[in-house]
């Protein structure tokens, strides 16, 4: 009992549904024959109707039918239906014939046929059957969403107390702050609005084109603090801000600048992007010079092989990703649809 408690749901209902089977059939005929004929009786029945609905719903139809081979399929389930009744057909009346041998049975033309007909009606209760278990299965994958759902909406609850505390922190020094050091105060105000953004914006499926660029121009803000010299940068936004896309989705691009395009103690750091829309088309290219650095971590690429993954669940095809290294030069293209 405990063995089948274990088991999956799914796995729980065919075992008992063949459980009854097997005992109907088995005591049906246990009056007539005794133990062993009932056993020999069921068994042998127990596993026609398995052949033919187990042979139709997990081979048959899935491997040939679904994908579109449907005379093979079509020629297969004759096959199938004929060969198991007519073996249970055979079968049966050499049971019958062993058990009672003073009046034996001839498997006949018409027996076949029966045998047959027996054989298509259980290929037609093997559907009923299939869509019971899809059933089952999709109200079993509703019922772990559900929970999955309940769980994330309280770890989401928990998860905002903690930042919208530090918001307000972050709220009370920046009007600390301000009264001595308006440009630091500056800085916490990006800060706070860059945590806001990962809170806020990063789950939604899609956020207005003016945030994204809001949350790259503070990230950079921010990061120009690490560099003692002024860095030239010239970001040109030829496009209409309010289309949407996925938040993240530049990001990338700009974060790599800021780790492999930039030498702290160089005075000529220039960094070109361009945001131009075109043509149901949004275009982003970043342009950065490459440093050879001494001890300098390798650059793995590891941000660029995520982004193209996730670039292909939301497009499939449709978008283009080019990393181009031109001497001592390095641009990364973008191009994505805009719904």
């Amino acid at each position: 009992m405990n063995f089948i408690e274990r088991m999956p749901t799914i796995i729980r209902l065919q075992w008992l549904v063949w459980i009854a089977v097997v005992l109907i059939i088995f005591f049906s005929v246990l009056p007539e024959g005794g133990f062993i004929h009932a056993c020999l009786y069921t068994l042998i029945n127990i596993s026609f109707y398995a052949i033919v609905i187990y042979g139709n719903i997990s081979f048959l139809f899935p491997l040939l039918y679904e994908k579109g081979q449907k005379a093979a399929y079509v020629i297969c389930v004759v096959i199938l239906v004929t060969a198991a009744g007519v073996s249970r057909g055979y079968s049966l009346t050499a049971l019958y014939n062993a058990y009672y041998p003073n009046m034996p049975d001839k498997m006949t033309v018409e027996a076949i046929i029966n045998f047959t007909v027996a054989g298509l009606l259980t290929y037609m209760l093997s559907f009923i059957f299939r869509m019971a278990l899809a059933y089952f299965e999709l109200k079993r994958q509703s019922e772990k969403i559900l929970v999955q759902k309940s769980q994330a909406e309280l770890n989401l609850l928990k998860s905002q107390v903690q930042p919208h505390f530090l918001f307000n922190t972050l709220n009370n020094i920046y009007y600390e702050a301000y009264r001595e050091a308006p440009r630091t105060a500056k800085l916490i105000e990006r800060l706070s609005d860059i945590m806001r953004y990962f809170v806020d914006e990063s789950p939604k499926d899609e956020v207005s084109l003016s945030t994204e660029i809001q949350f790259l121009e503070n990230y950079m803000v921010l990061e120009k603090i690490r560099i003692r010299h002024e860095i030239d940068l010239d970001f040109i936004k030829e496009c209409n801000t309010e289309v949407r896309i996925p938040p993240m989705l530049l990001m990338t691009f700009v974060e790599n600048i800021f780790k492999h395009g930039i030498d702290k103690s160089s005075s000529e750091n220039k960094i070109e992007l361009s945001l131009v829309q075109q043509d149901g088309y949004l275009l982003f290219q970043t342009k950065n010079r490459i440093y050879d650095l001494p001890g300098a971590a390798v650059h793995t690429g590891f941000g660029i092989k995520n982004l193209r993954k996730r670039l292909n669940l939301l497009y499939g095809d449709n978008f283009e990703l080019n990393i181009i290294n031109e001497g001592n030069y390095f641009t990364a293209f973008l191009k994505v649809p805009l719904t």
